[in-house]
């Protein structure tokens, strides 16, 4: 006979992770869980995303103002003492220009030590082929990127291990991903800190805190699930049979056949989408069933995974903001002047104040925003995500990460 269902009051605040461990009346576990989200969102108060400018001056740099932003939006709260203190950030991928430079990590990592905490850097291997499909590739990366145990201040871990097979499958029961695959130093930490570009994405529509959270925290498998409804095809008539997506598969997957048109064989597409990305001429594209509001549905339940049952905290930089991930080995001209530096215990509300002080942002000459735009518009109020990646939808991601209780997209901007 099963027990009954007593809620302890002190389980309040972590209400989902309690009752996971339990394995007792399951569904009506789930059932509460969903319940408290909804209520949770329902009547969340604004969240406060703070938010600095780029000015500095003899005596106050960059970083100094970043560690003033830091202390302000509470990473002071955090229980740091004795924690593993998992400082989430993107190395960049060789040749890519745009990515955070390591000063900004060595602040962080600095300022946790002297709360007590243990950092580290991270990020998990790639599924695309690159320089960060393995843990070795992806240190000697890190490396000529700037990041190493001196100049960051901490010791730099490959989440999911030396080929990626390293992870925590995280009980979710999430509504595409039931338990996300997470790198192990990553699930195994005490305490997540996200440092996050933000920039557009060919796939998501941006990238932020979500998305550095949810694709960055996978492990190889994991980014194989968050991509496997997302196979590519092949417009024959928009093929022009320049190789370039056969040569940078990282699967073998695509061929050119004998009238030299490109062709994908399924059975060896894992849908990463990398053919996607780097056709200039609409050659490859995403199938009528396959939206990035499902992707990005995916991502918000991995970020949930990543955060849940642990205290988290995020900052995010808009400065570069390149109209593609960090991933490639190249960064296009920045869409938008550097706007300032924002941080928040709330990744949703963090992502959407981003994007819309991007969006009412003038947009600057020389970009690929301006290829379907007028040269005299400055865009101000304009999407920019979807103008440069029209089958994208962000805003979809924001609003499922609201509805499973990972944050809210209501904020409060609070300037320092």
């Amino acid at each position: 006979m099963d027990r009954p269902l007593i809620i302890p009051l002190f389980v309040k605040r972590d209400f989902p992770t309690f009752f996971s461990h339990i394995p007792i009346n399951m569904e009506i576990i789930r059932y509460f869980c969903r319940y408290y989200h909804y209520k949770q969102v329902k009547h969340m108060e604004k969240a406060k995303v703070y938010y600095s400018d780029l000015r500095t001056s003899p005596t106050s740099n960059l970083l100094d103002k970043m560690e003033r932003l830091l202390k302000r939006a509470g990473i002071e709260q955090l229980p740091l003492k004795d924690s593993f203190a998992a400082i989430k950030i993107h190395f960049g991928e060789p040749g890519n220009l745009a990515y955070l430079r390591p000063n900004y990590a060595a602040r962080m990592a600095t300022l946790l030590r002297s709360l007590g905490a243990k950092p580290f850097l991270t990020d998990c291997n790639t599924l695309y082929s690159g320089r960060r499909a393995n843990a070795v590739d992806h240190l000697q990366s890190a490396m000529e990127n700037g990041f190493n145990p001196i100049s960051a201040q901490c010791q730099v871990i490959i989440g999911d291990g030396l080929k990626g097979t390293d992870y925590r499958e995280i009980p979710l029961n999430g509504e595409y991903c039931p338990a996300p695959k997470i790198g192990t130093a990553i699930a195994d930490a005490d305490i997540v800190i996200s440092m996050n570009h933000f920039k557009g994405h060919e796939q998501a529509g941006f990238g932020g805190a979500l998305k550095n959270l949810g694709m960055g925290c996978a492990s190889v498998g994991g980014k194989l699930e968050l991509h496997c409804a997302s196979q590519p095809k092949i417009d024959v008539e928009s093929c022009i049979g320049c190789n370039i997506c056969v040569k940078h598969c990282a699967h073998d997957a695509v061929h050119l056949n004998t009238s030299r048109k490109a062709e994908i064989d399924y059975t060896k597409c894992v849908g990463c989408g990398q053919c996607v990305a780097l056709c200039q001429h609409d050659g490859a594209v995403m199938g009528a069933e396959d939206t990035s509001e499902r992707l990005n549905y995916k991502i918000a339940e991995y970020a949930l995974a990543v955060v849940m049952g642990k205290p988290h905290f995020h900052i995010s930089f808009i400065m570069n903001v390149s109209p593609e991930c960090d991933c490639w080995n190249h960064n296009d001209a920045a869409i938008v002047p550097d706007l300032g530096i924002l941080a928040s215990a709330d990744p949703v509300a963090l992502d959407k104040a981003c994007a819309d002080m991007v969006i009412q942002a003038p947009i600057l000459h020389g970009n690929n925003c301006l290829a379907t735009a007028h040269e005299h518009d400055d865009l101000c109020g304009c999407d920019k995500f979807h103008l440069m990646h029209p089958d994208t939808d962000w805003l979809a991601g924001l609003r499922h990460a609201e509805k499973i209780g990972l944050g809210t997209m209501e904020y409060e901007l609070v300037k320092i």
